[in-house]
């Protein structure tokens, strides 16, 4: 099913591509990655030899579709982004990337005939809500970021219901696990125990939904079996529960066995912080049959001993980052 199939995937670089190309990687897929002049690919040093690699930024429209037109991709995997993390905050390039970038994207790849195209998108979408967000409720976003991916989500969905695409939009709500930026809140705790530090971290009863790699994984490839039914729709990827961080960097410290007390506040976040953050999964689980198998603490033990195992990796990555949790 996947084995030989050409795969395209933009952000390969960060924490959800280069999962995915490892994965589709395994199962024989031909992997080809999108990356900008200034990519940094720790993610993925040990698999570049074995996928085709293009240097270009998806602003640069004529270059994007002399390149798709070259690797003829089947499946496109878009998860480039910009605006992620708290000092990624110039509004014009937050709206060029995730916006223009992906409308060029698309526009190229009509150019060809694929078979499936997964825009990854984001709960920031939503804004404040106080109740599970749902696919179908009212956008609101409370920052440029969010403002961004809301229109990437809307010109993805107009333009596949107007042509007839097989083009589907993923909301990620908070990923976790596997080569996770050291920057966000489950990797910085966990490498901070594991050197037996305390953990810095802002306010203990922020909330999050946070959902496990695997299980995110496990969607992107079950895409591929409904692919003729997921044109022109929307999906929410959450646990479906939320948690405050106290209850995260708890367990974390337990799990490690770690005798440090958090220093809460010590890391100012700037942002509004909502009371509620949880994802309604029901239209996923009803029309894809999918529902995350890992709960926080399974999902949490994983991550911690991947982290034991590949702490060299984040040794030289970016230190001069500030964490925002």
């Amino acid at each position: 099913m996947i084995k030989n199939k050409r795969i395209l995937i933009t952000g390969a670089t960060g924490f959800i591509g280069a999962n995915l190309a490892r994965l589709f990687l395994k199962k024989g897929a031909q992997i080809s990655v999108l990356l900008r002049h200034a990519s940094i690919a720790w993610r993925i040093k040990d698999i570049i030899k074995d996928i085709d690699k293009y240097s270009v930024d998806l602003l640069e429209r004529k270059n994007l579709q002399r390149i798709i037109k070259r690797i003829r991709p089947e499946i496109i995997f878009h998860t480039a982004v910009y605006g992620g993390y708290f000092f990624q905050n110039d509004p014009r390039k937050i709206l060029e990337t995730n916006f223009m970038g992906s409308v060029n994207l698309i526009e190229a790849c009509q150019g060809v005939d694929f078979k499936l195209f997964v825009n990854t998108s984001s709960s920031s979408e939503y804004g404040i809500k106080d109740s599970p967000m749902r696919e179908n409720d009212l956008l609101e976003p409370s920052n440029d970021y969010g403002s961004s991916k809301a229109c990437a989500t809307l010109f993805a969905y107009s333009r596949a219901k107007k042509e007839g695409l097989p083009l589907v939009t993923l909301r990620l709500f908070s990923p976790y696990g596997y080569y996770d930026d050291p920057s966000r809140l489950i990797p910085s705790v966990i490498l901070s125990c594991l050197k037996g530090k305390a953990p810095c971290v802002s306010k203990p009863d922020n909330v999050r939904d946070f959902i496990f790699i695997n299980d995110i994984l496990d969607l992107y490839e079950l895409l591929l079996k409904y692919k003729n039914k997921v044109g022109a729709k929307i999906f929410n990827v959450g646990s479906g529960s939320q948690y405050t961080v106290a209850e995260v960097v708890n367990k974390i410290i337990k799990l490690t066995g770690g005798k440090v007390s958090p220093k809460w506040g010590a890391i100012v976040n700037s942002r509004t912080e909502p009371d509620f953050w949880q994802a309604d999964i029901t239209k996923a689980k009803r029309e894809l049959n999918w529902a995350p198998k890992t709960n926080l603490s399974h999902g949490l033990e994983k991550t911690i001993h991947w982290f034991q195992n590949n702490k060299h990796l984040y040794e030289n990555v970016n230190k001069s980052l500030r964490l925002y949790h």
